[in-house]
């Protein structure tokens, strides 16, 4: 895993290639990171699958509570089957554009 600061956005990008083994890294050190927006960079791996993804669910509620948006960026996806309770786009720009979209409708309290 390799972690960059930018602001209220913590960019965390899987260098391994192994998503379940990101995410349970990821799940062991929630309290580290629930106080930020996070960018998942999962690009690495090219075997996802949407089922991959419905395994963060659990994950995707709990940082939803904080208050906070959790974007998975990833390449070869079916985006349209992606589960309502996920936010996944194919660049890093446009994670950063959800966050920030997500942060003024919160400010304005929806």
């Amino acid at each position: 895993m390799k972690v960059e600061q930018k602001g209220h956005i913590s960019i965390i990008k899987d260098t391994q290639g192994s998503f379940l083994n990101f995410i349970e890294k990821l799940t062991a050190q929630f309290n580290t990171y629930k106080e930020q927006n996070l960018i998942l960079d999962v690009t690495m791996d090219k075997n996802l699958t949407i089922q991959d993804f419905k395994l963060v669910k659990d994950l995707a509620k709990k940082h939803k509570k904080e208050k906070k948006t959790l974007v998975f960026v990833a390449e070869n996806i079916d985006f349209n089957k992606i589960p309502d309770y996920l936010l996944v786009v194919p660049t890093v720009l446009e994670a950063h554009d959800i966050i920030e979209m997500e942060e003024i409708e919160r400010d304005l309290g929806f």
